[in-house]
């Protein structure tokens, strides 16, 4: 399996002084997925937590939403003309009498941004494919206060960037703050992928309850991410697009942006956070 981090020569100027050192830079290498041994989708990730990542990337189509869905993830050896095995290849072998979805490389469906879908075909293709349709109802209240100690939280967590610099992250947390999980990845949905396969093996889907927190931006992509895993509460250190904004409204999703320190945008499910109350004149 690849490595998480690789060394790289640099000419780093600091100070108007040049010098060579090594440096440290994150993974990046190509996964390919396969369901039922024919090609799904390729995506840019970081080694590691790979069979999480394909798993997480099925609940996100729609094709699984319990462990039990699934009869075995592996890596494909003979995946080179050599027949040695890169670890870059998964097949994903849903169990007896799971339906196999027409999804191919060649067909993009709505999980990326790129797809072509947009607007209400979009949010249709989610409401209509998701397991867990009762997100709107479920009763989680986080407090403000709480939220905005969580970024200082997961960056505390983020082992891999304080070495490279170059990392997302997703951290997952329960409505009291515990970090239940944390996932690193050169792509931010990736970290997402990884954190929902994780508790899909573990049974712990829908998410009920709990608090996802991204350490970028909250892109239609990772809020349809968020909706496929029953998450109630999506959370992001930097601006949401205006789609995700639609889904988050239109499926019952809190979404909060630019949470920084104890500031933060409330754009959909504002009931859920409990503000605390305004200063007396």
């Amino acid at each position: 399996m690849g490595r998480v981090t690789e060394r790289r020569r640099v000419i780093r100027v600091r100070g108007g002084a040049a010098g060579v050192r090594p440096d440290t830079l994150v993974a990046e290498e190509p996964l390919e997925i396969r369901l039922n041994g024919k090609p799904l989708a390729i995506t840019m990730r970081t080694p590691g937590d790979d069979f999480a990542l394909a798993a997480g990337f099925l609940v996100s189509e729609g094709v699984i939403a319990r462990a039990s869905d699934v009869q075995a993830v592996t890596y494909c050896e003979g995946a080179t003309e050599d027949g040695s095995n890169t670890y870059n290849v998964v097949n994903v072998q849903l169990a007896a009498g799971v339906p196999v979805p027409d999804i191919t490389l060649e067909r993009n469906v709505y999980t990326t941004s790129s797809c072509g879908l947009c607007g209400k075909a979009s949010l249709d293709a989610v409401r209509t494919a998701t397991r867990f349709p009762g997100l709107a109802a479920d009763p989680v209240r986080v407090r403000a206060e709480l939220l905005a100690e969580l970024p200082d939280r997961l960056r505390g967590a983020q082992k891999v960037f304080d070495r490279t610099g170059g990392l997302h992250a997703a951290g997952l947390f329960s409505a009291e703050g515990e970090l239940l999980d944390v996932r690193e990845d050169v792509g931010r949905h990736n970290a997402v992928d990884k954190i929902v396969g994780r508790a899909l093996q573990a049974g712990r889907l829908p998410l009920a309850g709990a608090v996802l927190l991204v350490s970028g931006r909250a892109s239609f992509e990772l809020a349809q991410k968020a909706v496929m895993a029953g998450l109630p509460v999506l959370a992001a250190v930097s601006a949401p697009s205006s789609l995700a904004v639609d889904l988050a409204a239109d499926a019952g999703l809190t979404l909060v942006g630019f949470l920084r320190g104890p500031d933060m945008n409330i754009y959909a499910g504002e009931e859920r956070i409990l503000l605390p109350a305004p200063e007396a004149e």
